[in-house]
């Protein structure tokens, strides 16, 4: 039959109809959006703190294991001064027994030890311009920081100086500003108070 209309299943949907519809898709496009953008937020908020704790917790044992090997290296120069410091002490004692025993005149020791000759008043004589010129050598060494240190000292001085004036210059044009403007241009003086 071909002159005759099918009837439709479903009643013809108004404009008004289709328009609301597409506004509940949009708005309900637009909530998934909001949810997935604040679970996105969330996930990366997370994220970052868990991050954080990371970075914290890893600082601290990297802290730790460099304090260790500032400890060991610190420990190793250490044995080596004392071992330097006590070769040191014992070839100046060895150096003042003989002094004693040239002095009271011992030549031998007790039987049975062996023990190297007292030093001669010549190598005494050495051993002193020894000493002497390393107390000297120490002293200008010692002089010479010093000298550095007041260097330093006045350097930083000076810079505080003129820090300070440059604030103090800054504060007197200030305060010039502000009395000009408040005086509209008469000069204050300090006489004009009384």
């Amino acid at each position: 039959m071909p002159g005759k209309r099918r009837p439709q299943a479903a009643a013809p949907v108004t404009a008004e109809d289709e328009l609301l519809l597409l506004q509940r898709q949009a708005l309900a496009e637009e909530e998934a959006d909001k949810t997935k953008r604040e679970m996105l937020t969330r996930f990366l908020n997370d994220k970052l703190a868990k991050e954080k704790h990371s970075s914290t917790l890893n600082l601290h044992k990297l802290n730790a294991q460099w304090r260790a090997v500032l400890r060991d290296t610190k420990d190793k120069e250490l044995h080596q001064d004392m071992e330097i410091l006590s070769q040191t002490f014992e070839r100046v004692m060895d150096c003042k027994d003989s002094v004693i025993e040239v002095s009271v005149g011992l030549v031998g020791v007790a039987p049975g030890l062996t023990r190297d000759p007292p030093q001669s008043p010549q190598s005494l004589a050495t051993d002193l311009e020894e000493a002497e010129e390393q107390h000297t050598q120490a002293l200008r060494s010692h002089l010479h920081n010093v000298d550095r240190l007041l260097q330093l000292h006045r350097c930083r001085l000076m810079c505080l100086e003129e820090g300070y004036d440059a604030q103090l210059e800054a504060l007197k044009m200030e305060f010039e500003a502000e009395r000009y403007k408040e005086g509209e241009g008469q000069r204050w003086h300090p006489l004009a108070v009384l």
